[in-house]
C-alpha cells in the first residue's frame, strides 16, 4: 500500500555549496587553485562568483569582489607572461603569477575561516 502523503525529502548537504555565503566562496577559492592544474575549473569559479555576488551580504561580499578581481588580474598577468614567453623572462613571470594566485587564494581562505572581510578587495597585489 502506498502512502498518500509522502514526506518531503530534506535538502541535500551539497546544496549549501551552491548558495551564496562562506561555503560557496570557499569552493570558489578551491576551484581557482585547481584551475592551475585543470584550467576550466577557474572559469567555473568565476561564473559562480558572478552569480552569487551581491546576494550574500556581510563580509562575504568582499570575498566575491576579491575572487572576481583575482581571476581577471591573474588572466591579464598570464597573458602578459605568455607574450613574454618568447623571451625567457616569460616563464619566470608565469611562475610568479602562479605564486601570486596561490597567495591570494590562501589569504582569502584564511580571512574566510576567521570570518573576516578582505581588507582591500580592489587591490592588484596581495593586500
Amino acid at each position: 500500500m502506498t502512502d498518500a502523503n509522502p514526506q518531503p525529502e530534506a535538502p541535500r548537504q551539497t546544496d549549501r555549496w551552491l548558495e551564496p555565503g562562506e561555503t560557496n566562496a570557499q569552493l570558489i577559492y578551491i576551484l581557482y587553485l585547481a584551475g592551475l592544474v585543470i584550467g576550466i575549473s577557474g572559469l567555473v569559479g568565476l561564473v559562480m562568483a558572478y552569480i552569487n555576488q551581491g546576494k550574500s551580504g556581510g563580509f562575504v561580499e568582499s570575498h566575491y569582489t576579491w575572487l572576481i578581481r583575482t581571476f581577471w588580474i591573474g588572466l591579464l598577468y598570464f597573458a602578459i607572461s605568455a607574450v613574454c614567453a618568447l623571451l625567457v623572462i616569460g616563464f619566470v613571470m608565469m611562475f610568479a603569477t602562479a605564486v601570486w594566485l596561490i597567495a591570494r587564494c590562501v589569504i582569502g581562505l584564511q580571512a574566510l575561516s576567521r570570518h573576516e572581510p578582505i581588507a582591500n578587495p580592489s587591490s592588484w597585489m596581495l593586500r
